[in-house]
């Protein structure tokens, strides 16, 4: 039963769609109407307010973050259900006919929970991919991709397979991104192209 408590706790946190909320709330309408139709901070990004962006990517992170530490605390051994449910509620949020984000920061957030150390040495692999690339969804695939690895060099065991998990889901919703790479046409940082 614990692990379903975690479970319903990350995917009822996850579920919360703050990219929509905010936007709306900044009367700047629907973040669905423009770019990628995503809920996420690059979609937030393009109506033009730095703000609203980094503020989605900070609670896109948090409903990760908390139901991995609620979870530590109330259910030990559940931490990695709750992320991989968090990330998945913001994928899938039902308030959204099970449509969301990408899911990065709510990746992000929860490996970050799990094991901040990996969490560390990934935000220094997405940030020199991104300086090579110059492209968001390289950096946040290769990223996602090398998490799970960095957590098994630096002795994270039981995060794992939570994290294999949340790079799957990750990569699933970064699909279209994916199609664009390898046909030539996904957008650098900086242009206004759907990602």
């Amino acid at each position: 039963m614990n692990a379903v408590f975690a479970a319903l706790l990350g995917f009822a946190l996850g579920s919360i769609p703050f990219g929509l909320i905010l936007t709306r709330a900044a009367g700047l309408g629907d973040v669905r109407q423009i770019g990628s139709g995503s809920i996420g901070a690059t979609n937030v990004l393009r109506t033009g307010n730095k703000g609203l962006a980094a503020a989605t990517v900070l609670l896109d992170a948090a409903k990760a973050v908390i139901p991995v530490l609620v979870a530590g605390q109330i259910w030990p051994g559940t931490e990695g259900l709750a992320g991989v449910a968090a990330v998945a509620g913001h994928c899938f949020t039902p308030w959204l006919a099970f449509k969301g984000g990408k899911g990065f920061a709510s990746a992000a957030g929860a490996l970050g929970a799990l094991a901040f150390p990996a969490f560390f040495v990934c935000a220094m692999i997405w940030i020199a991919t991104l300086a090579i690339s110059r492209i968001s969804s390289v950096s946040s695939l290769v990223s996602v991709i090398a998490a799970p690895l960095v957590a098994w060099g630096m002795g994270f065991g039981p995060v794992i397979l939570p994290l294999v998990a949340i790079a799957a889901i990750v990569i699933f919703q970064h699909r279209a991104n994916i199609g664009r790479l390898m046909r030539g046409e996904e957008p650098k940082v900086g242009s206004s192209s759907k990602t």
